[in-house]
């Protein structure tokens, strides 16, 4: 029975140490890149000896893939809280359009503020690097029906490009945002959304 209830502590220390360890290689990834990262390097960061990595992971690369499923799967749930709430959003008025598309992906970007430099880096393996894309592509798609809801009218060449432009727009920003002190993290987004609602507000007008 001591056993039985000893196990699941065990396991939840465990859990928490390969979390640990994830967040230490986001930052060590995103600081020196991943050619320059070593096991002993995480480690260190993560206040643990290599070995006890190593019970975890057998080598950098299996970290990294652990790594890029976290945050695959973290940015994945943000995008379905982002766009599939049950709402019309395309109906809602454009400022709660905005914020309810908006807040979910930027508490997703400031939890993880190694994510965009750590999959944007050159060094990166080509496998890794192609983990987000899928979730990128449907976020393209996603923005794209809810432009087709607000004007039913637009070209699909025309919204398409539209999307386009508002997705790497917002994207430029971001870094403002999870970079900004804690007291100036509220009003950098708002000025993001701010620009978001004058991109948008002559699809309204038509």
């Amino acid at each position: 029975m001591a056993q039985q209830a000893r196990t699941p502590r065990r396991q939840a220390r465990g859990e928490r140490r390969i979390q640990e360890i994830l967040d230490a290689a986001a930052g060590v990834f995103a600081e020196v890149g991943y050619e320059a990262a070593t096991t002993n390097r995480i480690a260190a960061a993560a206040g643990i000896s290599p070995g006890s990595l190593y019970q975890f992971f057998s080598n950098k690369e299996a970290v990294a893939q652990a790594l890029a499923d976290r945050f695959v799967e973290q940015m994945g749930r943000a995008h379905r809280e982002a766009f599939e709430s049950g709402d019309d959003l395309g109906a809602l008025p454009l400022p709660e359009m905005i914020d309810r598309m908006l807040d979910p992906i930027l508490a997703f970007n400031i939890a993880n503020p190694g994510f965009k430099a750590l999959f944007a880096r050159p060094d990166m393996p080509a496998g890794l690097a192609a983990a987000a894309r899928p979730i990128q592509a449907a976020l393209a798609g996603r923005v794209e029906a809810v432009l087709a809801a607000r004007a039913p009218g637009e070209p699909e060449a025309e919204r398409s490009r539209r999307a386009r432009v508002l997705i790497q727009i917002f994207q430029a920003m971001v870094p403002l945002v999870t970079s900004a002190r804690e007291d100036e993290r509220e009003a950098m987004i708002a000025e993001v959304k701010k620009v978001l609602r004058g991109y948008l507000e002559p699809l309204d007008g038509r």
